[in-house]
């Protein structure tokens, strides 16, 4: 079976959201001045989230997602990084080349 580039990006994102391994996780101060409860409410929300639509994900690499959660918007948004973290990955559907980084935050912080 032939996996399309596309394909390995969103099995590697995905696995990565659900998990919270295989890449760093940031959390924005708003995020963190939450309160426990509604940040592992939040933390639960970015591992479950599946509403994929063609307008928040163009490319289906499922690296993007918003929702709300305690009257909060929240996004969350997946980057590719080279190994080192020091400029972009050329090729973020190789997980040995890429680091992947997550940022959780409120959207009133984009």
């Amino acid at each position: 079976m032939i996996i399309d580039k596309a394909e390995r990006i969103r099995r590697l994102n995905d696995s990565f959201r659900r998990s919270f391994q295989g890449g760093k996780v940031f959390l924005t101060e708003g995020v963190r001045a939450l309160g426990n409860d509604q940040l592992r409410a939040i933390l639960r929300q970015v591992r479950t989230f599946d509403a994929f639509t063609p307008d928040n994900d163009p490319y289906q690499e499922h690296d993007f997602g918003a929702f709300d959660e305690g009257g909060k918007r929240v996004f969350w948004k997946i980057d590719y990084f080279d190994a080192e973290i020091e400029g972009a990955s050329a090729d973020p559907s190789d997980p040995e080349a890429t680091t992947r980084v997550m940022t959780v935050m409120l959207a009133e912080e984009w």
